[in-house]
Formats: structure tokens, sequence, C-alpha cells
């Protein structure tokens, strides 16, 4: 460690967060290593090949850490580019070539070459986060590979590095002492990933792509780009048949396609809401055109079908798609569905067959699987409910035999890995596996480049993860978790390392990886170090772990994963749990006893004490003005109104004590609408505050009396209007993991409506009621939970022009308030929200009916927020918000 650190200018750690976060990648498998390096420059690079070397400890090279067949994961130095060499170096249009560096990522220089009317052809669904390293480790290829190939077929040279020293351009190869192939061995497929590409000698570039890190290290490349389609069509073809889809592939490519992806039944329940913008099926193929006539005559050939030009509701979609690898991680029931057998390949013309017999297999060994994949090029994706304590090898070694016999590769995209390296001798003849040794030794004589793949491979059932790091400590949760059976090591197997979180634009999961680009602070990264603080031999400590403490220190709890992340996680209610459990019988951060029982302060009217000098004793950031309570909350001056339908509004704690005049503007918008409007009298909380701290056991007797006092409206089926997004979506659904046995409490989860979704189908229009311009920032938790359809819905017909914007605010609830967190909570709201309002025209309305939402905005910028009942009362002259407010400051 001392010769990394005096020689490599970079990143050099050998703590136990570290060796956590990196001891997986996205496969069933788990090495530790000693160390990780991140390199700050390319020669830094060579110097920590050159170190390891040195001392005889393997090389593992990383990128995203998305590999699905333990490619990426090494019990020696782990070298992650994708940090600091992340640069597109140079795009040369008129060649349509691009030279990067190993860590770029594959959008990123996509984003480089759009402006030229380019792209880089290959397109695995990791797009947003894979890098160009990590692709041409495994050939990637993706869905518009029948149009533009593999990466293999899109590699112009290779920069590359031996391990003992020697950098070359692989056009311009030092003598190297390469066996010969014997064309016979290989199937004739273009989805060929398994072994060693020694029919593509004498062309090294080609040779060397795929080969997973076992040979050269990539110090760079240059790629091929290629011409940009001006425009897409998508047909979604629909069969009865479960079968028919993959029948019928191959005759899709004698079209002018440039993607033919297929998906089953089981995927498309597991996506949701996906079924209704499908046709009728069982089936279907995604076929990607450029022009619309070759979209109709793709869809003649299905029973059902529709031609999709509008780019929105492709990318919809396609999401489903993308999202495969991570939906088709539970099975319908919620059991866990592995890797390991996910993208085999065979000719087009005989994945029909295959698919069959592949079904029959998992049938005979008591499995089942999610389907979907590259039919176009045969290529099958599929997730199986293994046992990985008994049959994983005897499947494995049939599901070879298989594809075999029907002339395929096992590995058609992800690569060998040590998922099936163990299997190639199934696949290749004896003389073909003895070149393999030879090319690999040609390069690396001493076995030091990610060894245990391709060569003398590891046993593909050693090293699973769940079987090697069993928890040590008890699992069961005090929330419920109730999709994952109450058992917190379940919950933590969710995260598959697929690496959604480390997008960095759209939707709103990770905010604080957005900001820090650190792994700790990724969804992913927060799910592996809980994983590994319960199997306790690497973050020890257990409940007090002070890594998970400090990774989760970070976490807004914004519930963005809940929504984002393709297998749910729900790294807020994780945190939830930690912390219950890491702060039980001891004291807690000041923060927690400030901001988590501030509804408590609140009716004691002790806030104003803490707005002073002692915030800092409060766990308070002094940079963060807390906001002051009405002179008079909502609830004791709400006088009744409106006739017709009972609702009742519920007073959140924010509402009722900071911003009565939103409630009073709700009000009077329902009454409008002939609500007759109802408001408790007794003081009511949804418990949120202690729930996001951690106090479960407060939160749940805060919530159970909530939902008792308000029995008498919720037995009479009486509809509970929240106004508070946070309280609203938590309320709808982790009240159900706090105190779900409670019958009070289910009914309560089950009368809950935001503002919207109770008046919009109320009224047929607003005419007048506000118009014009807005910004509108959703709150996360609604985003998570709810949603925004009928917020959208009801902004339209007051005839408001919403922009709606994507991403946190930064200031969720306690985070951005409590000591340590106003730069990370300040840099989120700058790389969405504050921008937009300060962009906004003169006249357009900042709409957040978050009470974080609107502080933030207020501390941000000179703007002034509203909610969107005071948007409309304001509009129909109802509103008494804005008076209200200002008299507040001037009582102040």
């Amino acid at each position: 460690m001392d010769r990394l650190r005096a020689e490599v200018d970079g990143d050099v750690f050998d703590d136990a967060t570290a060796r956590a976060l990196y001891a997986t990648d996205a496969s069933n498998y788990r090495h530790v290593p000693l160390a990780v390096v991140r390199p700050r420059s390319v020669d830094a690079l060579v110097a920590a090949v050159g170190v390891a070397v040195e001392h005889g400890v393997p090389v593992t090279h990383r990128g995203a850490g998305t590999s699905v067949a333990g490619n990426a994961a090494g019990s020696g130095v782990v070298i992650d580019s994708s940090r600091h060499l992340h640069r597109v170096v140079s795009v040369d249009p008129d060649a349509r070539l691009a030279v990067v560096q190993p860590g770029v990522v594959l959008d990123r220089l996509n984003d480089a070459a759009r402006p030229h009317g380019l792209l880089f052809g290959p397109d695995p669904s990791t797009h947003s986060r894979c890098t160009l390293g990590g692709m041409i480790g495994n050939d990637a290829c993706g869905s518009h590979s029948v149009a533009w190939g593999k990466t293999s077929d899109n590699v112009h040279a290779l920069d590359v590095l031996l391990p003992d020293g020697r950098r070359f351009d692989t056009r311009t190869p030092p003598p190297l002492d390469l066996p010969a192939a014997d064309p016979a061995w290989f199937p004739r497929l273009d989805r060929r990933v398994s072994g060693y590409r020694l029919d593509a000698l004498p062309d090294l570039t080609r040779a060397l792509v795929g080969t997973e890190g076992t040979c050269v290290t990539v110090l760079g490349a240059t790629v091929r780009l290629v011409e940009a389609p001006r425009r897409r069509v998508l047909a979604v073809l629909g069969f009865d048949g479960r079968y028919d889809a993959a029948d019928r592939a191959a005759e899709l490519l004698e079209l002018d396609v440039l993607a033919v992806e297929g998906l089953d039944e089981a995927l498309v329940a597991a996506a949701g809401n996906a079924r209704p913008l499908l046709p009728r099926g069982t089936s279907w193929l995604f076929v990607e055109t450029r022009e619309e006539s070759v979209a109709h005559r793709a869809a003649a050939l299905a029973p059902h079908s529709v031609v999709v030009t509008d780019p929105a509701r492709q990318r919809a979609l396609w999401r489903v798609r993308e999202d495969g690898a991570g939906l088709a991680t539970r099975m319908a029931d919620g059991g866990e569905a592995w890797s390991g057998w996910e993208d085999a390949a065979v000719p087009p013309d005989r994945l029909g067959a295959y698919l069959r017999e592949f079904d029959a297999l998992l049938a005979g060994h008591g499995r089942r699987g999610v389907t979907y994949g590259h039919y176009g090029e045969g290529c099958l994706h599929v997730r199986i409910d293994f046992d990985l304590a008994k049959g994983y090898r005897a499947f494995l070694r049939d599901a070879a035999d298989l594809v075999v016999a029907h002339g395929g590769s096992l590995s058609g995209e992800h690569g060998d890995g040590q998922a099936r390296s163990e299997l190639l001798p199934r696949m290749y003849p004896p003389a073909a596996i003895e070149a393999f040794g030879r090319f690999k030794a040609a390069f690396d004589p001493r076995n030091l480049m990610n060894p245990g793949r391709i060569v003398d491979p590891l046993p593909l059932d050693a090293d699973l993860r769940v079987l090697v790091a069993p928890p040590v400590i008890p699992t069961r949760a005090a929330l419920a978790l109730r999709a994952d059976g109450g058992d917190l090591a379940a919950a933590t197997r969710r995260c598959v390392g697929v690496g959604k979180c480390l997008n960095t634009s759209g939707g709103v999961m990770c905010p604080s990886y957005r900001v820090t680009r650190e792994e700790e602070h990724s969804t992913r990264g927060r799910a592996r170090l809980l994983f590994e603080m319960l199997a306790g031999d690497v973050v020890r400590g257990g409940w007090r772990s002070t890594e998970v403490r400090d990774a989760l220190d970070l976490c807004l709890g914004c519930k963005g994963c809940k929504r984002d992340c393709p297998v749910d996680v729900d790294m807020a209610a994780y945190k939830a749990e930690f912390l219950h459990h890491h702060y039980k019988r001891r004291p807690r951060p000041a923060a927690h006893y400030s901001m988590g029982w501030l509804p408590l302060w609140l009716r004691l009217g002790l806030v104003n004490r803490l707005s002073g000098g002692l915030a800092r004793f409060a766990g308070v950031d002094p940079r963060r003005p807390l906001p002051l309570p009405a002179a008079r909350t909502f609830q004791a001056s709400f006088a009744g109104g409106g006739g017709g339908e009972r609702v009742l509004l519920f007073p959140d704690t924010f509402t009722n004590h900071f911003e009565p005049g939103i409630g009073h503007d709700a009000a009077a918008v329902l009454a409008f609408a002939g609500q007759a409007v109802e408001v408790p009298r007794a003081s009511v909380c949804c418990g949120l505050t202690w729930f996001s701290t951690g106090q479960l056991g407060a939160a749940r007797r805060v919530l159970r009396r909530t939902a008792r006092l308000l029995r008498p409206w919720t037995r009479e089926g009486v509809p509970v209007v929240g106004l508070e997004p946070s309280c609203t979506a938590f309320l709808r659904s982790d009240a159900l993991e706090v105190a779900g046995d409670d019958p009070d409490v289910a009914r309560l989860a089950g009368s809950v409506r935001t503002f919207a979704e109770h008046l919009s189908p109320l009224v047929e229009s607003l005419p007048g009621a506000a118009g014009g311009d807005a910004v509108v920032q959703p709150h996360c938790h609604q985003y998570a939970e709810i949603g925004l359809d009928a917020d959208r819905e009801l902004l339209a017909k007051a005839g408001v022009r919403a922009s709606v914007l994507s991403g946190c605010c930064g200031l969720a609830g306690n985070f951005g308030f409590e000591r340590g967190h106003h730069e990370v909570s300040m840099a989120v709201a700058e790389q969405t929200l504050l921008p937009a309002v300060r962009a906004a025209a003169a006249g357009t309305a900042v709409v957040a009916d978050g009470f974080s939402c609107r502080t933030q905005v207020r501390h941000g910028s000179g703007a002034e927020p509203v909610h969107t009942a005071t948007l409309l009362a304001r509009g129909l002259g109802l509103s008494s918000a804005r008076e209200d407010r200002e008299s507040n400051l001037r009582d102040r």
C-alpha cells in the first residue's frame, strides 16, 4: 500500500468501506479486494499496474461495475478508471473516429458525437453509466447490434499495456507468440462472445476486445462512429403465443431494421404500469426502424401491433426493455431471481426452438425464469430463481449443453466471467481450450490479469456472495418491509448492481451521488455496505458500524430510488431501520431531537426559542435560517366552509404551523368545487420526522394516535386530503411499514389522497383559475410513491403551462438543515431547481407543494414559491395565503 500511495497519482484505498463497495459487481460473486485504486492519469494507471505486478498481486479492471458474469470483481488490486479517466479526448467527424479514455461513460461519448450527427453504435441498456473500457472488456453489444454490430466491430485501435510494462498500439504490436485458430472451432453466429476471438487474428484489435481484462490493460481507445438516424420509428408487435415472438424475429432481419428486441409477459408484469402501452399479446417484439413505412411492414407480421412515432412514448416503452436486468430480479410472487445463465445466444432462426427446450429444461430442474433479449440476434436474457446452495452447477451444465446443441454461444453479450468460463470445454474442443491458454500466456505469462476467467477458471459455484457472506446478525427488521418479508438481508439483495443509481441526469435517484460521484453515496453503494454489515467480516461492528452510518449520512431520504431503481430499492426506509438500531439505547445527534421532534416542539410553542443562537446547539447549520411559525395555526383559524360531499383536510405540521394560508386556500378551492371541508380539532401528525431520523417507536405511537383520532372520518369513508406531499406519501405507504397491522392505520392509508387527486375529478375545467406559465418542482416523496399525473391534469384544467422539473430540491426535510449537509444540499438544488427558477421569465409562477421545496427556493433564490392550492385560489379570487404570510412576517 505504501508503494501504491507513493507512486500512483490517484486515490488509493484499503479501508473497509472501499473494499466492501468493490467486493462485488452485478453478478452473483464476491471477491474482497486488497486495495482499490482510482488513477488520475494514464501514467498513474500504468504505475498502479506496475506496482501490483511487481508484488505478484492480481489486477482487475472495473468500469461501472455492472458486469453480470463476475468479470469485474477480484481479490487483488481493483483499478477503477471511471472516477478520473473519463475524457473524450477528441472527435474527428470526417474520419468518424473518437479517441476516449477507458473510464468515459457511453452516454458522454454520444453527447460529444451528437453535434456531428454521429454516435457509437453498441448501446447496452446500461448506457447511462457503462464505460467504454468495460464495453471493450466484455465486447458489449446492446439493442442495436443488428444494425451496428458489437463493440469489437466498432473499435479502430487500442492503446494497451502489458503486465511487463510494454505499451503499444494494437495496430503496430511487438512480436507476440500467438496461436493459430481453426475456424471450425467457432459457431457461426454474430453474438459469439464466449472464449477468445482467435478467429479475428491477425487483427489484434478485434482479438483483444472481449478478453475481459485477462490479457492487457486498456489505456485508451480509438473507436468508430456511425451516422445517427435522423428519425426513429418503433413498431411494437404483439403475439398470442409465448414463443411466437421468438419464432418470427428472424424474418424481420430482411427489413431495414435498427433493433429487434423481445420480451415476455412476466417481464411486462414486473414493469407494473407498462401493460397499457403495449398491444394485446403474451410475447412482444420491439422493432425500431428509420422509416415509418418499414415499421408498418414489420407490424403486419403480428396479429396485434402498434406503430409509435411519438418520442416520449417510445422512451416509455424502451424503458421497460432497458430496465429488464433489474425488473427480472424479482418473480411475480416476489421471489428472488439470479443471473448466471442470462445471455446465451443461438442462431436467430433457432431461437424459438431453443426457447421451448430451455423452458422445458427450467421445468425439469424445478426452476422459473423471466426472459427477454435481443431476439434479432438470437440472444436470450433470463433471470432464474436458482437455489444457489444446490442444483446451480447441474443446471448450468445442462444449459450449456443445450445451447451448444443449437449451434450457439454460452455468452452472447456479457462475457464468460466466473459464471461460464468453467463451461467453455463444453462449447469448444480441447485444441481450442489449449489455444486460449497460449493466447493469454502471450500477454500475461504470470496469470496476474483478472485470473480465473476464461483460462484456468474459478469454479462457477464458488464465491457466491449469498453463500460466502451470509448474515451473522439477526436480520428481522423493525419495519414491516412487506416486499421482502420483513427481512433486511433480502432487502439488501434487491440491489443486484445494475447501477442505474449512477445516472447523473433524469429522474431523482440519487441526489447525493450526483454531487459527490462517490460510490458509497449511490443507492448501490449503500445497499452493498448494508449487505456487508450483515455479513460482518469486512464491515464490522454490526448495527454500530461507522462505515454504514457515514455512507447513510448523506442519504437525503428522498425515496427517489424507490421509483427510479428498477427493483424498487427503498434506501430511505433502510436508513430509518439502520438509525433505529444504530442509536438504540444511546445518545443521538442533536438534530434527531430538534428536527425529529419538531411537531412536538411546535405544539409546545418552543420553536421560536430555537430560531436564534440556540439553533447551533440543536444540530442546525448556522447558514440555514430557520422558518418561524405563524401567529395562528391553520386549525385554530379555520372556521369551516363549503357544502356538499364531506372531505377531511389533513392539517399536517408544516401547513398547520408554518403556512396556514395554504390550508385556507385549499379549503376555499375545495368549497368552490362543492365540497364540505372539515378539519380535525385535535393535533394530528403522521410521524414522518421521527421515522426519517430512525425513531421508529415514537413514529409508531404518533401514527397510531393520529389514525385513532381520524377514525370517525375514515370509518365513514370520508376522503382525507393531504397538502404536504411528504406527509401524504408517508400516510399512503410508509405508514403501513411502521404500523400496517393496525386497522386504523390501514384504513387511513386507504383514505388519503393528494389535493390534485381529489380536486381534479371534481372539475371539468377551471377557466381563469390560474393560467400562465409555471415552473413546477415535484416533491420527491410524491414522485416516488404517488406520481404526478393528477397534478399535471389539474394544472392543465386551470390553463397552466407547466414545466415540470426532474430532480430533488436538496433540502429534503431535516437533511438540509443539519450541520454538515449544507454544501451537498445546495449543490443538489443547483443541479436543476435553482437554475430553472432563475431562468424563468417574469410572471412565471414557481409551484412547489412541498414545504422543503418552497423553503429551498426561498433560501437559494429571490423567488416566492406557491402551493398548487394557493395558485388556484389566487386565480379564483379566494386566496388568503399571501396576506397570511405577509402578516406573519410583520409579526416577527
